[in-house]
């Protein structure tokens, strides 16, 4: 085997590392002067900005108990909604409102914000005070609300005009409209553009604590309609920590008025203006000066269909216990899969409305589906399996389910394809800009290579399921143990399968569940660490197929799952990531993502599961139970996504 072995000095030397980390930085974060704000702004910029900086930058006002108070009291004053009013505050950001709702008895609050850092605040507080207040990740372009929901709606504390293209603001507020009660009031704090037109500040800066500064940049956006923001903050012995652009449309009171009666509002008035009182007294940009603006919904109610006396009916689609699986250790559905099962079936005999038919013989699953096909509302595809119990055929279940025209829960085939192909899911990420460790790619029946990264590296299988494979012995030091791993991979799995060779992470290794179907409606289940600090200290910290299958190992007899305790700032950037990869890769319904953590505590991607496991004691349930969320709600919230995509109307109560 020809290799080139790595320096020593590039294995060692931490300052190299640090060296590295500080050029990225300066080249890809921070900018020096630029001479045209808007060159620099992306589109989605409002997917990362409101963050523990944000409630820093903005705490002046947004973090101020005494301004909520004020501005709650004059909105109830307006709105006048009674106690036991449903309200919605969409976009609520950390929900200083909806709290402070909650705490004056207002007993129906709700709130809905995209940002994932942002809510999680909210929900801590909420859980510590005892307020019954639901929120809610999600986007306000497409409201997971039914229609005629809400009595009062509110787009408060200047959350509105983010967006590139003002269709999407009028897509927020037809969904305002569809989601209120006829007669519901919406109330809307918007920026005056007028205002801000001719007295916003082109350049300032102030101090936001003793460590912080922050200067700020502002201009018109070419079409005269947007103000651009740029903002650059620096810590006192960091230097830059963030330096980032966002923009906000300027609505004139003539052009707030045309988009609300476009969207179907009535009885449209300016209720009052806002002139923020800031006890930092400085740089207000965007809150200076507000209108607050009512507006009413003249509509009929819609038509509720009656509710079938007949349940829905499922088919759940699992793997076939007569057939061999190579990844299971004995190759044999055993007892414990048929507790699996058994717990499986529990958990879904518990939700109401519901029968579900249960297939798993693969020799006779095309005939099965399309005899059952004219009473099939959807197929749940929990085949995790593969078809036949092969990890290859794992995207063959949802082809026959396309073939049949039978709708069905879960990802799709090329969604599937992809994420089974490690490398390519790699390339991808990388052209996102997503981290991913260093690494190469062993050919089938490739005996000369490069080895071009650094020691420890882990060996996998290019194409695998379960981590089979993957062992302690798969974590490689020397290029005698990296030959090693090599021919022991190709013994289990042939020399025409290919190979990954990655740098090992060492950091915390962590996953990550989404339930829904990004943008418009989804969950992000807490991020859940392997705990190995019961492993021997010989022992690499993996969780591999040892923990995952061998009963024996000490990996499955001492390795445990717990939460992950992580800044709000790299919880938020994992979301965000994951979020991107969801939309990206065409997932459906669930899907979980692992990570670890690097030398300086950066996320890298370890493998995207858009087929994720479903089972009682799989890391989805772990996760979901941290939540306080039992298995079969779990379970009801698939489901409630995946009805939510194929646009079924559910006949749980709501």
């Amino acid at each position: 085997m020809d290799t080139n072995k790595i320096s020593k000095e590039r294995l060692t030397n931490p300052q190299m590392k640090s060296t590295k980390l500080q050029a990225k930085k300066k080249n890809g974060k921070v900018l020096g002067p630029v001479s045209n704000l808007e060159q620099h702004l992306q589109s989605d910029w409002w997917r990362r900005i409101f963050n523990s900086m944000y409630l820093k930058t903005d705490a002046d006002v947004v973090e101020d108990k005494i301004i909520t108070q004020s501005e709650v009291s004059l909105f109830t004053d307006i709105l006048k909604p009674d106690k036991t009013s449903r309200i919605l505050d969409l976009a609520c950001g950390q929900g200083r409102h909806s709290i402070e709702m909650a705490r004056r008895g207002f007993l129906n609050v709700s709130g809905l914000d995209r940002s994932h850092y942002l809510i999680q605040r909210a929900k801590g507080i909420a859980v510590t005070e005892n307020l019954p207040i639901n929120f809610k990740e999600g986007d306000a372009r497409k409201l997971p609300y039914p229609t005629d929901t809400y009595d009062c709606i509110m787009i408060l504390g200047n959350s509105f005009g983010y967006f590139e293209s003002i269709d999407d603001d009028e897509k927020i507020l037809k969904e305002v409209f569809r989601t209120l009660k006829p007669g519901g009031k919406f109330l809307i704090d918007v920026a005056d553009g007028n205002y801000l037109k001719d007295n916003y500040t082109p350049r300032s800066w102030e101090w936001l604590d003793k460590k912080h500064f922050v200067c700020r940049e502002r201009s018109l956006a070419k079409d005269n309609e947007r103000l651009i923001s740029r903002e650059v903050v620096t810590h006192v012995n960091k230097g830059v920590i963030v330096d980032q652009f966002y923009a906000e449309r300027l609505y004139t009171r003539e052009s707030i008025i045309d988009l609300l009666q476009h969207a179907g509002f009535t009885d449209i008035h300016f209720a009052a203006d806002i002139t923020t009182d800031s006890q930092r007294n400085q740089d207000l940009g965007m809150m200076e000066k507000r209108l607050i603006v009512t507006a009413s919904v003249d509509k009929a109610w819609t038509p509720v269909r009656p509710k079938s006396k007949e349940a829905r009916n499922v088919v759940v689609v699992l793997g076939d216990p007569r057939k061999p699986d190579q990844i299971k250790p004995d190759t044999i559905f055993d007892a414990d899969d048929q507790e699996t099962v058994d717990n499986l079936k529990a958990a879904l005999d518990a939700i109401p409305n519901y029968k579900f038919t249960y297939l798993d013989n693969h020799d006779t699953l095309y005939a099965d589906l399309l005899k059952l096909k004219p009473k099939t509302d959807f197929v749940l595809n929990f085949c995790d399996e593969g078809f036949y119990n092969n990890a290859r055929f794992e995207s063959h279940i949802p082809a026959l389910l396309d073939v049949l025209k039978i709708p069905y829960s879960g990802s799709g085939i090329t969604s599937l394809t992809y994420c089974y192909d490690k490398s390519l899911i790699r390339g991808i990420a990388k052209e996102m800009d997503i981290p991913v460790a260093r690494a190469f790619y062993i050919k089938p029946g490739e005996n000369v290579f490069e080895v071009n990264i650094s020691f420890p590296a882990i060996v996998k299988p290019n194409f695998g399921d379960g981590s089979f494979g993957i062992t302690q012995k798969s974590v490689v030091y020397s290029i005698e143990q990296l030959n090693d791993a090599i021919i022991e991979l190709r013994h289990q799995f042939s020399f025409e399968n290919p190979i990954l060779v990655e740098e090992f992470i060492s950091g915390a290794e962590l996953t990550i569940g989404i339930i829904g179907n990004p943008p418009e409606s989804y969950t992000i289940l807490p991020i859940v660490e392997e705990d190995f600090s019961l492993l021997p200290p010989d022992m690499p910290h993996i969780c591999g197929y040892e923990a995952k299958w061998l009963t024996e190992s000490p990996y499955f007899k001492l390795l445990r799952s717990k939460k992950a305790e992580l800044s709000g700032e790299l919880e938020k950037q994992i979301a965000d990531y994951c979020l991107k990869l969801f939309e990206r890769l065409g997932c459906n319904d669930y899907c979980r993502f692992d990570w670890r953590l690097d030398y300086h505590l950066n996320p890298v991607l370890l493998e995207v599961n858009p087929n994720p496991g479903w089972t009682w004691d799989g890391h989805l349930a772990k996760m979901a139970g941290i939540a306080g969320i039992s298995y079969t709600k779990l379970l009801e919230n698939i489901i409630g996504a995946t009805e939510q995509r194929l646009s079924i109307q559910a006949m749980r109560n709501v």
